[in-house]
């Protein structure tokens, strides 16, 4: 592996580990519908944005998973309380 996609991994890495960091420290208390959400959306991201730096994953897969995840954050945000 170059050193170029290792600094692109590192900067992966970087921003998703920021933003772990980000959401633990301003969630409040407790595991509600919208703190879940948001974790598996920022998880399935940093997953799927390592398998496209590393090949696994081609740009039209990586692109659908991002308007799907689009999808899912706009469904959550303005979806109705039961």
């Amino acid at each position: 592996m170059e050193s170029f996609d290792m600094a692109k991994l590192a900067a992966v890495f970087l921003i998703f580990a920021g933003a772990l960091g980000g959401f633990f420290w301003t969630k409040s208390a407790g595991w509600g519908r919208y703190t879940t959400s948001v974790l598996l959306l920022i998880l399935v991201l940093f997953v799927v944005s390592v398998g496209f730096l590393l090949g696994r994953a081609g740009s039209e897969p990586f692109l659908n998973i991002l308007f799907a995840v689009a999808g899912y954050a706009g469904g959550v945000l303005s979806g109705e309380k039961a």
